[in-house]
């Protein structure tokens, strides 16, 4: 018999984290996660990031947890994705669902994004 398993295919007990399929993920959640200046510039380093990137490599203003609380809005919108590799959690953008449910709203708002540090001095 096949053990039970988690979201994500690992068995249960194992360091797994849930994320909604692809078929769950809903525009409304994706733009609220976005919505949060800091949840934003997570999503700007990780598209800039040529793999994934543990939670320390992004520098935010916030506490510890007000930075695990911004990450887990995004995973449970379906915006990222978190495995753990050994004792890091890594995070990445999961592009590619979001792109076949909401062609081009991820490069939208990441030019948005951009246009406005610029427009502000953020850049």
């Amino acid at each position: 018999m096949t053990p039970p398993t988690a979201s994500g295919g690992a068995p249960s007990g194992s360091r797994s984290l849930a994320h909604p399929a692809r078929e769950d993920i809903r525009l409304e959640g994706v733009l609220h996660a976005l919505a949060d200046p800091m949840r934003l510039r997570i999503v700007c380093a990780l598209a800039a990031a040529e793999g994934e990137l543990t939670c320390a490599d992004i520098e935010l203003p916030v506490s510890k947890s007000t930075c695990t609380h911004h990450y887990r809005v995004l995973r449970e919108h379906g915006v990222i994705q978190q495995v753990y590799r050994g004792t890091a959690k890594m995070n990445g953008l999961r592009r590619a669902d979001l792109d076949a449910l909401f062609p081009g709203l991820i490069d939208d708002v990441l030019r948005a994004a951009d246009l406005q540090a610029g427009r502000l001095g953020d850049g």
